[in-house]
């Protein structure tokens, strides 16, 4: 099965369940370089989406977010 990858505020990183995604807590989450997003990655939509105590910015595939954190927004080394 393929992960689906979605980008959160990063004001709600308090609501993640980490045991229903592929990160296991707080350190080991990809922001974004002003730190106000970050990644969760999961293939069964983890129940704070679904009850919508989270609200996704974006929801992403493999590789679409493999383009969207070799941007400027998400990666130093991009110009």
């Amino acid at each position: 099965m393929e992960k689906t990858y979605s980008i959160i505020n990063i004001t709600d990183l308090t609501n993640i369940d980490f045991s229903q995604v592929y990160e296991t807590n707080q350190n080991t989450i990809i922001k974004s370089i002003d730190e106000s997003k970050f990644v969760i990655k999961y293939i069964t939509e983890p129940s704070f989406i679904t009850n919508k105590t989270v609200t996704p910015v974006q929801t992403l595939t493999h590789s679409e977010v493999l383009e969207l954190l070799a941007t400027s927004a998400w990666n130093q080394l991009t110009p």
